[in-house]
Formats: structure tokens, C-alpha cells, sequence
């Protein structure tokens, strides 16, 4: 019992980090490259600058996303292999 609990709560903290990480980082890098970057060392226009910042924010999702497919799927085949050995 205490085994299951210990793992729902490792998965919920999980799930709630990639979740603050999914909502702040996509933002912060679109406002910050757009500004900093393309529009400030690149001299970039101000539309320009919003079509690249996007690039950088969807990547950065797709970064996001691969990285809590990853740790979800090393944590899922870890919590196999400990319930198999009982």
C-alpha cells in the first residue's frame, strides 16, 4: 500500500513540474528571444521578430514534451522492474 502511494505521489509530482514547465518556459523564451534576441542583437522587425519567437516556443514545447515522455517512461519501466522482483 505504502509502495503505491509513494509512486502516485512521485507521478503527480512529475505531471505538475512538466506542467508549470509547459506553461512557463514556452512563454518566457517567446517574449524573451523576441525581444532580446530578434528584435534587440539581430535588429529584426517587429514582425519578424513574432514569426521566430514562435519557432522558439514550439520547439521549446516539443522539448518540453519529449522530456516528460522520457522521464515518464524511464520512472513507468522502473516501478515495472521493482514490482516484478516482490
Amino acid at each position: 500500500y505504502f509502495r503505491t502511494e509513494a509512486s502516485l505521489t512521485s507521478t503527480l509530482r512529475t505531471l505538475l513540474f512538466f506542467t508549470a514547465l509547459m506553461i512557463t518556459l514556452p512563454v518566457g523564451l517567446y517574449f524573451s528571444s523576441k525581444a532580446y534576441v530578434f528584435e534587440g542583437s539581430l535588429g529584426m522587425s517587429d514582425r519578424d521578430s513574432y514569426f521566430y519567437a514562435a519557432i522558439v516556443a514550439v520547439v521549446t514545447v516539443h522539448v518540453v514534451l519529449a522530456l516528460f515522455v522520457y522521464v515518464a517512461w524511464n520512472e513507468g519501466s522502473r516501478q515495472w522492474r521493482e514490482g516484478k522482483q516482490d
